[in-house]
């Protein structure tokens, strides 16, 4: 007799072992008909498992929000049938589930192309009408070896002879083709439906190793029905628009070239957009009563080995000699290497070293200690990508000591700064996510269970662990020192980013020796909140372009009016006008080429200026001006002043 536990807490008895497609039978040909997988004990499974033992069971349908990484792995072995079936001879190596979509790597001297990809998608839809059963075996490891091997797929059979002995090894016969796969999988490929679109090319190294061959990677994207994929491919297509790298040459705000790999070259446009940037946080900062500090960016390696960071990031530092002073003789002081330097991946020890000088009471606590620090990490040239994913970077980085009765309430104050910040912004949708105690950890389980707490308490102190803010937990994510929140933005597009976070620290303060002198006049530890609200100011200015389409509000655009002439008679009279709005504190240039005003205003419109003074011989006699907005086609007309007074107000910055 095996009992099955459904979610409504029903149970149904069966004499033998049963299927999870006979349990959707019994409960109604409906949910026969919609089941593609089942969970058991909250884990997705295949279908077609034979249940033997009691188990508490649930139906998965497509309708279910787990049920697309099920459907995106299927069609990466779809499209890995229909690559063999078009192009015989090549290899298949791992093809899994991501977000949004999926992907799978290829082995094949002639290079895919474009057209490839429509003719593949083409015989996806046909293996999909086919609806070829997916069942799973379980093979003998040499055999599975062996077989490959005779296919001439020397990367599956080397992937298998990577498994642990330990775990079987798991087949996936899907019609006449074979994977090998610990799925689960769809019963069979008609479930998969066709919601499904190639996207695009790339090369990726076999294993992630420059070393290893390159390979060829197909991507593609699969939903749950056409709606979803009509309106992810939408996205897509309002993305490219929006490009950070396509906007900012277009404006005129960086470049990015060879010389300095994950470097950015900012143009003034750019720069001025950084600095209003920063400008605004620190006035924002001064109201929060932070303190603002500056540190080295070269540190002895000694510190990170302390600190923990060389055996966690060391790999990503970049590290340089340190000489060895000599003598006057020219002989050196010591005899061995010389010491290593490493240029800083984070601010944080720096900042415990400021704590650390001078006799800190509880009194002096909470310290706010602020840094717009410049850090850098040897990212991956493969992972490089605009000023999203960079080498040097800026951190809008602070980290607060405080005592651990003031925990709660430092949180709660964070959380309403960040919603300050992020609104003033142009963000209303966020999201946070607790993220809980990874495997590897520094601390002891009584140290992380009380810092979860604490960040759990400080949020719904705060009002913000509701499904408004789309509150969640997110077990193993956690730093290696801290568990953190992680504050997640979504754009005017419905994209999300990860931005803002704040990490609860009991151990660097520890490794670091980090004390205050308490109300009862011993030594204590201070607890650290290592905080950030736009990450970095790099990734974050890409986020901003993308998000207003280059369309800043007035208050954060590099260049706000350009005043432009309609004939050269205007001249002098378009400089007054720029005079004037300067002087209100706008930041305004002149355009007085011999062009006519369409072109002028196209020019500025695709630089996305927001306000396009237009001057001619009428304004200069009447000291008017004819104000036309980005994106609008009709114009005001204004006395100058008023409109030097309007213009100044809405560029106020908040």
């Amino acid at each position: 007799m095996v009992a099955i536990t459904l979610p409504d807490g029903s149970i149904r008895r069966y004499d033998k072992p049963v299927t999870g497609a006979e349990v959707a039978a019994d409960i109604g040909p409906g949910l026969a008909k919609a089941a593609i997988a089942i969970r058991i004990g909250g884990v997705m499974k295949d279908l077609g498992l034979l249940i033997e033992n009691d188990s508490e069971l649930s139906i998965v349908t497509r309708k279910d929000a787990d049920a697309l990484e099920l459907l995106r792995h299927d069609a990466a072995h779809v499209m890995a049938e229909a690559v063999q079936e078009l192009f015989p001879g090549t290899q298949v190596t791992i093809g899994p589930a991501i977000e949004n979509g999926f992907y799978y790597d290829f082995a094949r001297k002639e290079p895919f192309t474009f057209d490839d990809l429509e003719k593949i998608e083409a015989r996806m839809r046909e293996i999909v009408d086919r609806d070829e059963a997916i069942t799973r075996e379980v093979w003998e490891r040499d055999q599975a070896v062996d077989y490959f091997k005779n296919l001439g797929e020397d990367y599956k059979a080397e992937i298998i002879q990577g498994i642990p002995k330990e775990e079987p090894i798991s087949i996936y016969r899907q019609g006449n083709w074979l994977d090998m796969c610990v799925g689960p999988h769809l019963p069979s490929t008609g479930k998969l439906g066709k919601a499904f679109k190639l996207t695009k090319l790339a090369g990726a190294y076999w294993r992630g190793d420059s070393n290893n061959a390159m390979l060829q990677r197909i991507y593609g994207t699969a939903w749950a029905d056409e709606k979803q994929l009509a309106a992810y491919l939408t996205m897509l297509e309002e993305a490219e628009k929006r490009d950070h790298r396509k906007i900012g040459q277009e404006m005129d705000l960086f470049h990015l070239q060879p010389e300095a790999q994950g470097s950015v070259f900012w143009h003034a446009n750019g720069y001025m957009l950084w600095r209003e940037l920063e400008r605004y946080l620190r006035r924002r900062l001064d109201d929060a009563d932070y303190v603002e500090v500056k540190t080295p960016q070269l540190m002895n390696a000694r510190q990170w080995e302390a600190s923990g960071h060389w055996g966690k990031y060391r790999e990503n530092m970049f590290v340089v000699p340190d000489e060895v002073p000599n003598t006057e003789d020219g002989a050196p002081v010591i005899s061995g290497k010389a010491e290593l330097m490493a240029m800083k991946p984070m601010n944080c020890p720096a900042h415990i070293l400021i704590f650390r000088q001078g006799i800190k009471s509880y009194r002096d606590l909470p310290i706010r200690m602020a840094e717009f620090g410049c850090c850098h990490r040897n990212e991956p040239h493969g992972a490089l990508h605009g000023i999203m994913r960079v080498r040097q970077f800026t951190q809008d980085d602070a980290h607060i000591f405080c005592r651990e009765d003031q925990i709660v309430e430092e949180v709660r104050r964070f959380c309403e700064l960040l919603d300050v910040i992020y609104k003033d912004l142009g963000f209303d949708r966020y999201s946070i996510k607790l993220a809980l105690r990874p495997e590897n950890r520094f601390g002891s389980d009584e140290m992380w269970d009380k810092a979860e707490s604490n960040l759990r308490d400080a949020v719904r102190l705060a009002g913000r662990a509701t499904p408004e803010y789309d509150w969640e937990e997110l077990p193993g994510e956690g730093a290696f020192y801290s568990p953190k929140l992680e504050f997640h933005l979504k754009d005017a597009i419905g994209r999300t980013w990860q931005c803002g976070t704040i990490q609860l620290d009991y151990v660097l303060p520890e490794r670091l020796d980090a004390s205050y002198v308490g109300e009862d006049g011993a030594k204590h530890r201070p607890v650290m909140l290592h905080r950030a609200i736009l990450g970095t100011f790099e990734r974050f200015i890409g986020i901003l372009i993308e998000h207003h389409a280059g369309k800043f509000p007035l208050w954060l655009a590099p260049r706000q009016a350009v005043v432009c002439t309609i004939t050269e008679d205007s001249n002098s009279y378009a400089k007054d006008v720029a005079a004037e709005l300067r002087a209100a504190g706008l930041r305004v240039e002149t355009d007085l080429r011999n062009e006519k005003i369409n072109y002028k205003v196209r020019d500025h419109s695709l630089a996305k200026v927001p306000v396009i003074v237009v001057v001619g011989r009428k304004e200069a006699e009447g000291r008017t001006v004819a104000l036309r907005r980005l994106g609008g086609a009709a114009q005001e007309i204004l006395a100058l002043q008023e409109a030097t007074d309007r213009l100044a107000k809405e560029a106020a910055a908040p």
